[in-house]
This record gives C-alpha cells, structure tokens and sequence, in this order.
C-alpha cells in the first residue's frame, strides 16, 4: 500500500515541495522510505496529488505529478457528539469514527465524565484529537479531514444545532436506531460517558428536540456504542 500523507498547507498544481519536519522524519525515519519511492499527498481541501519522494539527509521532498479529485466522504453528514471517555478511549473513538466517515466531532463534557479538562489543557488535547483524526485520514484513504470542535459542556451543545436530526442513544428508549428517519441533511449522534447520561441531561436533550434511540437490548461501553450506531447508520443512509 502507497503510504499518504497530509500537508498542512495547499499543495501546489505541479513541481516539488519539501516537506514539514515532522512529515519528513516519519517517512524516512519510522516508515524507512526511499528515494524514489510513490507517496500520496493531500491538503484537507479534497482530491490527492500522487508523487515521488526524494530523501536528502535529514530533508524529505515530494515531486508532484497530477492531482486527483477523488472523493472518499459518505453522503451522509453525520456529527459524532461524544462525552469525555478516560484514558485513551477518546483516541480511539476519534480515530475509528474517523475511519468510519464521520463529518465532524464535537467532544462534550458530560455529568459523568471520568474526564474534566479545561482551559490549556481542553486546548491541547483538542489538538492533540486532530491530529488523530488527521491520521485516520491516512489510513482510510479520506482526503477531507474531519473537525474536532473544542469542547463544551451539554447544555452548550443543545443550545446550537436545532435544526437538524440529533439522534440520543438511550439503553431505554423504545425506538431502535433504524425506525429513525433519514434526514434531508445533518444528523448528529450523541454518546452518553461511562457512567451514562444522568436523568437531568437525558430530560434537557428531550426538551431539545433529541430523538431517543436504542442499540437492542444490550448496554454497550461508551467506545463500542457510537461506532456502532455510526455503522449501522452508515449501511442505512450512507455508503456502506
């Protein structure tokens, strides 16, 4: 498999780049590419730009041959709000959801998230969760990279969005997830913490219009219910 990068600049229409410090070390230091050697370049803006990597002591450059416009993303816009999960759980439902096609994630601070960040350190852990989400771009093939959206507490989130179908997962809901609806356009899933949703935040989605919806009869962990419910609703709306 051709290893892609992504460039966090615009890529030029042909010519040579070099490439980022960080970009360069992975290639030539953790991946041992070689001169000569085919990578895929994109820059987030859509399409690819396949091209020949040229090693030069500690510099890596990239002659560009004709971009592609391939597009890679689902028709179905879907939003994964997630609660903080602990430890590295968050890593690996960004990077996963990512894999999965999602358009966007927002991370919320729930009632009962294990996790509390605020300030510097919400800061960069957002960023650190973009650039998680940049490499599940590389791995799956997208060429559009996924925002991750600072986080906010609940309430905040439901003030914003009202316009389009939020769907809550709720062990007890009677709706399952497929008698939903399909939206004209965004949908929006939302991933209760470890501990749950308390009844105060379940009350407060309902009030604001968020549609209750159950995965079976069985509870799953914070990490397995969203990409389940991503998945399913992937193969019922969108391009699985």
């Amino acid at each position: 498999m051709i290893s892609r990068f992504f460039c966090p600049f615009p890529l030029p229409a042909s010519g040579e780049i070099q490439l980022p410090e960080a970009l360069a070390h992975h290639a030539a230091r953790v991946l041992r590419l070689r001169d000569g050697d085919p990578v895929i370049l994109f820059d987030g803006s859509g399409g690819e730009v396949p091209a020949l990597l040229s090693v030069r002591g500690k510099q890596c450059f990239a002659a560009l041959q004709d971009r592609r416009e391939v597009e890679r993303e689902s028709p179905l816009r879907l939003v994964l709000v997630q609660a903080l999960a602990s430890g590295d759980k968050m890593d690996w439902i960004v990077q996963k959801a990512v894999e999965l096609g999602v358009a966007a994630i927002v991370p919320v601070q729930a009632e009962r998230s294990v996790l509390r960040l605020a300030g510097e350190r919400a800061a960069k852990r957002v960023e650190h969760w973009q650039q998680v989400a940049v490499s599940g771009c590389e791995q799956s093939g997208r060429n559009r990279v996924p925002l991750v959206a600072p986080i906010c507490g609940l309430r905040d989130y439901l003030a914003r969005h009202r316009e389009c179908l939020r769907l809550i997962l709720d062990p007890m809901a009677t709706q399952r997830l497929l008698d939903a609806v399909r939206p004209a356009g965004e949908a929006q899933l939302l991933i209760g913490p470890e501990g749950g949703w308390s009844d105060d935040e379940l009350a407060a989605c309902r009030s604001a219009g968020c549609v209750g919806m159950r995965l079976g009869p069985r509870v799953l962990r914070t990490e397995t219910a969203g990409l389940a419910a991503i998945a399913a609703l992937q193969t019922a709306w969108g391009d699985f």
